[in-house]
């Protein structure tokens, strides 16, 4: 599996239409999200799943609007039952000596069966394997593209709280879940981190959490307040990433990312995590939750990622659907 800052041929997305994953507030979403796409398109191709003819017409209409490059944008007729494309969308890998790639088709059922129905969603990655031409292997297991994150070099991180979750593959213990990830993700060395963060209903993905930004580099979320809920899983997810090592034995560079301020709706914590960021070509994508903060995760994400352009997308109503930029996008490595 390449690291997310591997080149890309593009981008998938599935488009938002699920209104109980924004209740109330599925229209204001949009023109966050139509930016994305935007943005997206000036790098690289963007590959979107649409699940009506009229939805079609609209996202093209909208998309226009705004000057985006539709030569970059393929809308496919792939029905979806939500639009957390990270989790059910297609993980492709690259073969180093060749070039030749292939899907993984992972199972999915929608975090440990919360929001059902999650059939369509499911059938994803053998739809898209199928339009790319590419081999397909079925592990058989249920595993979520926001539970993993990788530098390309055979390291992965993730979390105790959502791979071992019973949830999710309760016949498998760790030592199991280890072997898949490294039968089908091609990697060495697993990082396992413990908790995610107050709001998140997917048990604790590490894209909320840490992320890789090189071969030697990990940024972490960190929580300033000691008195706010996700400083202790916070500081527990540090305090293990300093005492790591990658597959190559060395310990890897620490770099902490703020959390942005509590973001409530509705009386609820919301998990709003500026790692939460998408890696596209030339350019990092991340979430800003109109706060202070916002500028200093930039400036984060400047010192991690200094050869490309760092792009805040305001996603306070997006992050009501408890996900952001990166659990609705899954990259396609070129």
């Amino acid at each position: 599996m390449p690291a997310e800052w591997a080149k890309h041929e593009g981008t998938w997305l599935s488009y938002p239409h699920n209104e109980n994953s924004w209740p109330g507030k599925i229209e204001t979403i949009y023109k966050s999200y139509n930016l994305f796409i935007k943005h997206l398109a000036e790098v690289e191709q963007v590959h979107i799943n649409m699940s009506s003819e009229a939805m079609r017409q609209r996202v093209e209409a909208e998309l226009r609007a705004i000057g985006c490059n539709m030569s970059n944008v393929m809308l496919h007729d792939f029905p979806t039952n939500d639009a957390w494309c990270r989790d059910h969308g297609t993980a492709v890998l690259l073969n180093r000596k060749d070039g030749r790639r292939a899907v993984v088709d992972w199972g999915y059922n929608a975090w440990g069966g919360k929001y059902p129905p999650f059939d369509l969603d499911n059938r994803i990655p053998a739809k898209v394997a199928e339009c790319l031409g590419l081999e397909c292997f079925h592990p058989g297991i249920v595993m979520e593209g926001g539970s993993v994150d990788f530098n390309g070099e055979g390291d992965l991180l993730t979390t105790t709280s959502c791979l071992l979750n019973p949830n999710r593959n309760p016949s498998l213990s760790q030592q199991q879940i280890e072997g898949y990830l490294r039968d089908y993700y091609g990697v060495d060395n697993i990082i396992w981190l413990g908790d995610g963060i107050d709001g998140d209903d997917t048990d604790g993905h590490v894209d909320d959490l840490s992320r890789f930004c090189a071969p030697d580099l990990i940024v972490t979320a960190v929580e300033e307040n000691a008195n706010d809920d996700n400083y202790k899983p916070l500081q527990e997810n540090i305090a293990r990433l300093n005492r790591c090592r990658l597959s190559n034995g060395k310990q890897p560079t620490v770099a902490e990312l703020p959390m942005p301020d509590p973001v409530i709706w509705e009386d609820q914590r919301l998990p709003a995590s500026y790692a939460n960021f998408y890696i596209a070509n030339g350019r990092v994508i991340f979430p800003t939750y109109r706060c202070d903060n916002d500028t200093r995760a930039a400036y984060v994400l400047e010192e991690c990622f200094p050869d490309r352009e760092i792009i805040g997308i305001d996603s306070t109503d997006i992050i009501w659907g408890l996900g952001s930029f990166h659990c609705l996008s899954q990259q396609i490595p070129a």
